[in-house]
């Protein structure tokens, strides 16, 4: 049977020029208030603000008693009231002009975690995403770039499971210790340590041993998305 090819449209669109400064500065602005992962994420969503806003200049145009004009604005104001991209109290085609992108970004999953405070930052927002921690309503996400509606906003939570991975762990307690740990002594001292969520900071003068935690970490991904890592003073 023959492969049938996959034809898809299209998501994003790139910049006209290139180098310019204002707007570099912008998406870079926006990537770390967000925590976007590149520029095609901010891309994306400039291109769907876009396609609302031609759809908006293209119903304006036409007469006020226009079917398509009442039918199609009203069906347009409608989806973007439900995604909470405008307030119920602008529902006119004008205000659709006035959208920004921080109003699409303010929607994401992403950033809806991180303000109903079930991470640490933005980032570790998207770490909970990305390793299905987060869930909206019965349905796991995965997706950071999720589109949380209005009526979804209340039902974002943690799996029972595995909230106390992160939730239960002290924040401000600090270890400090001045003795000349060998590679196993040290990592039996990090385990045990991050097992309690306690930031560690160990003096080690050995460079090899350094070396040994330091790949002893990147053996434990997850431990090292929810506590910071070894400060090393040597």
């Amino acid at each position: 049977m023959s492969r049938v090819p996959k034809v898809f449209g299209k998501t994003y669109t790139t910049p006209r020029r290139p180098f310019e400064k204002e707007r570099l500065d912008q998406e870079l602005k926006l990537i770390g208030e967000y925590g976007l992962r590149n520029k095609r994420e901010v891309w994306r969503v400039k291109y769907v603000l876009a396609k609302i806003r031609k759809s908006a200049r293209e119903l304006l145009t036409l007469d006020d008693k226009d079917p398509r004009r009442l039918f199609g604005g009203s069906a347009l104001l409608r989806r973007l009231v439900r995604v909470g991209v405008l307030p119920e109290d602008r529902m006119k085609l004008d205000f659709v002009l006035g959208l920004k992108i921080e109003d699409f970004l303010e929607r994401r999953l992403q950033t809806q975690v991180f303000k109903l405070g079930l991470a640490r930052s933005i980032h570790h927002a998207r770490v909970l995403i990305r390793q299905r921690h987060i869930r909206v309503r019965k349905q796991m996400v995965n997706c950071p770039g999720f589109m949380v509606r209005l009526d979804s906003g209340k039902h974002i939570e943690l799996p029972s499971h595995t909230a106390p991975l992160w939730v239960a762990a002290p924040q401000v307690a600090v270890y400090t210790t001045k003795k000349r740990h060998s590679s196993k002594g040290a990592n039996e001292l990090i385990r045990r340590c991050w097992t309690i969520g306690v930031f560690v900071e160990i003096e080690i003068t050995s460079v090899w041993v350094q070396t040994t935690i330091q790949r002893w970490c990147l053996s434990y991904p997850p431990w090292t998305c929810f506590f910071p890592p070894v400060l090393f003073r040597g």
